[in-house]
């Protein structure tokens, strides 16, 4: 929060009150981090003097995680645990070291596929231990890269980055006993995947004396969940379940994580079924599915005695929509009621639900108008809201007088699969006139673009002011359809889905209102690939296109990323020799192409767009370049906008 955003609240639910939780005038400290318990009494945590904001955002060697009465963090690459906050820290791990040893933190590619999270270490329910990993990045290559700043001389970034083929991270998962720090136990991989390379997926605490640990090979189609009991000072096996699949990689993403009944014994699990949908299944010893059918379960969000809360895309046949459901062990398969579908109607499509600990209460939150409620849990058959947090109504009245466009959501059937894509069409569209056309693109394996979620952005610019119709469309490989349609673009990246965003701007100029003569394309880190590829496939529907941070060749990016979608090189040498875009250098005569990347981009570095840069020059193709100096991969700061300003003045030159 901002200091002048006002202080922090709390609002009881079912009194209907609130009292002020936090003043502004605490955050005005930058040296102060503010920790909320369980009991809602803030403590305020100094940092020494030696630690920087910007260490934190850099390279993560600092990070706060609290159980009820201990505190662990991680400093130099070594974790401490603390007994109350005045005590003295004590340090459980020596051999930290940058760059070779991270105790309690990930990597670079751990963090950025794997767990999705800074944080590298877990408490047990009640505190008595902390689990936490050991990263070994000694034969990790480094990548190295230009820091300009404003010094006299550049320095040089070096991160320790796994590329396809290449060694990975080792890591291994320990459990200390905060009570003698001394007694550290590791945690030891399944016998069948002790002797191959292999990832921790998952860390999952059940007891104090019980933990669920998720092991995925490295090619990432076999799964082990292992389950673990402390014996003296043995965390042994006592159970696991496999999970292998044929078609593809395990999971959408990373695999997610198991959720516990309240015996402790039994859990829930997302997994695909029988027919490569994703749903939930019921493990007890095997997995038995408890929902089923041609749909997804998107998130289990709650799990009581009896009974599971989830969000799905099961209402109306719209993969693109999102709401909450409840099952009940004492329901009927398939007719789990649906507590979001009836609230808001056509305006509420996408939604969400955050429970309370006991959850009695929930707060739902529509992506179609913005808006949050409580809810009582009391009676299923009454959804009456109880509290309304924020209905936008602010936002109805900053906007009342503005033309905005109007959103199109269909499909279009191909290839055996229903196929969406969603329009922004300008305010006043007249289907006898004809329009310019840009598609917008991201087109990796699970993506989404074409939902019901309302957005206001560039694309609401484009149309209502430039009179430009912006598509997105999902092609096969797209996600939240099961897995035939996921899966199909796997081990052959930059085919499919590239191909498919070329017919889909085919059958979009058959609709009658397309300017053939004026059809642009768009897209960000896949994006960018996949708007590089269609304009080196020469197909003539294009005139031009904006690659933003692109991946050129599949060899530059991540181990962990790659090689769940392509397996390593030596495997697969064909499809990734076949999926550069520099190979495809000499069909961009015939368009315009604009490349943009950050000189900082950690995620898919410079070295991407210099290879495509130096193809398309030994290729004498005429080009427009931009460049961010020190901009990591989501270009913020000044860089965000002029990115915008720019391409907006490409696409009307382009469109002229």
């Amino acid at each position: 929060l901002h200091k002048s955003q006002g202080s922090v609240t709390i609002h009881n639910v079912t009194s209907g009150t609130s009292s002020e939780f936090l003043s502004k005038a605490t955050f005005v400290s930058n040296s102060t981090c503010i920790c909320v318990l369980k009991q809602h009494k803030p403590q305020k945590i100094s940092i020494p003097v030696p630690y920087k904001r910007s260490q934190c955002c850099l390279r993560l060697t600092y990070v706060f995680v609290f159980s009820m009465y201990f505190q662990a963090y991680v400093w130099n690459y070594n974790v401490y645990v603390k007994s109350a906050p005045e005590s003295k820290p004590v340090q459980v791990t020596i051999n930290g070291e940058y760059n070779v040893i991270l105790n309690g933190i990930p990597d670079w590619v751990y963090e950025e596929e794997m767990f999705s999270s800074h944080q590298g270490f877990w408490w047990s329910p009640g505190g008595k231990h902390l689990a936490y990993i050991e990263t070994n990045d000694t034969e990790v290559q480094i990548i190295e890269y230009t820091w300009y700043g404003d010094e006299q001389y550049p320095s040089t970034v070096l991160i320790p980055y796994p590329k396809p083929g290449t060694p990975n991270p080792v890591v291994k998962l320990f459990v200390v006993d905060t009570n003698n720090v001394t007694d550290i136990t590791e945690v030891v991989v399944p016998a069948p995947f002790g002797s191959g390379e292999h990832y921790l997926a998952t860390v999952t605490w059940v007891t104090d004396e019980r933990i669920a640990v998720q092991w995925l090979k490295r090619l990432q189609q076999h799964l082990i969940l292992q389950i673990y009991d402390l014996t003296g000072s043995t965390w042994n096996p006592v159970e696991n379940l496999e999970v292998n699949n044929p078609t593809g990689w395990v999971g959408r993403f990373s695999p997610p994580e198991p959720v516990f009944a309240t015996d402790k014994n039994s859990y829930y699990l997302l997994k695909s079924d029988t027919k490569g949908y994703k749903h939930i299944h019921h493990v007890v010893g095997v997995a038995t599915p408890i929902t089923t059918g041609n749909w997804e379960v998107i998130d289990i969000l709650k799990v009581t005695a009896d009974s599971v809360y989830y969000s799905s895309n099961q209402e109306g046949g719209r993969p693109g929509g999102r709401n909450v459901y409840k099952w009940t062990k004492q329901g009927t398969r398939n007719t789990n009621p649906c507590l979001t579908c009836a609230l808001q109607g056509e305006d509420c499509l996408y939604n969400s639900a955050y429970f309370s600990h006991d959850a009695s209460y929930y707060r739902m939150s529509c992506s179609g108008k913005l808006c949050l409620f409580f809810f009582p849990f009391s009676d299923f058959a009454i959804y009456m809201y109880k509290t309304v947090l924020e209905n936008n109504e602010d936002f109805k009245g900053l906007i009342s007088d503005k033309a905005m466009p109007t959103m199109l959501r269909d499909k279009i059937k191909l290839y055996g699969f229903d196929l969406w894509y969603q329009m922004y069409l300008p305010p006043g569209f007249d289907k006898s006139k004809k329009y310019p056309l840009l598609i917008d693109v991201y087109g990796g394996p699970c993506s989404q673009k074409a939902d019901y979620i309302y957005r206001v952005g560039w694309s609401t610019y484009l149309a209502s002011t430039e009179k430009i119709i912006v598509a997105s469309f999902d092609g096969r490989g797209s996600g939240f359809q099961g897995d035939k349609l996921m899966h199909a673009i796997y081990k052959r990246l930059g085919t499919y889905e590239v191909e498919d965003q070329i017919r889909a701007a085919r059958e979009f100029i058959d609709m009658g209102f397309i300017d053939k003569d004026r059809v642009a394309i768009w897209g960000w880190s896949y994006g960018g690939y996949v708007t590089s590829m269609v304009l080196g496939a020469g197909s003539g529907v294009f005139k031009c296109g904006m690659a933003v941070a692109p991946v050129s060749k599949w060899d530059y990016y991540d181990s962990i990323y790659t090689e769940r979608y392509m397996m390593q090189p030596k495997e697969n040498k064909a499809f990734y020799e076949n999926s550069t875009v520099t190979e495809r250098a000499k069909k961009f005569h015939s368009v315009q192409y604009l490349l943009v990347h950050g000189t900082a981009d950690d995620n898919v570095h410079f070295q991407q767009a210099a290879e495509i840069s130096e193809a398309l020059v030994e290729e004498q193709v005429d080009f427009e370049a931009m460049w961010y100096t020190d901009k990591d991969h989501g270009l913020g700061g000044a860089a965000y906008q002029h990115l915008y300003n720019h391409m907006t003045h490409f696409l009307q030159r382009c469109f002229a």
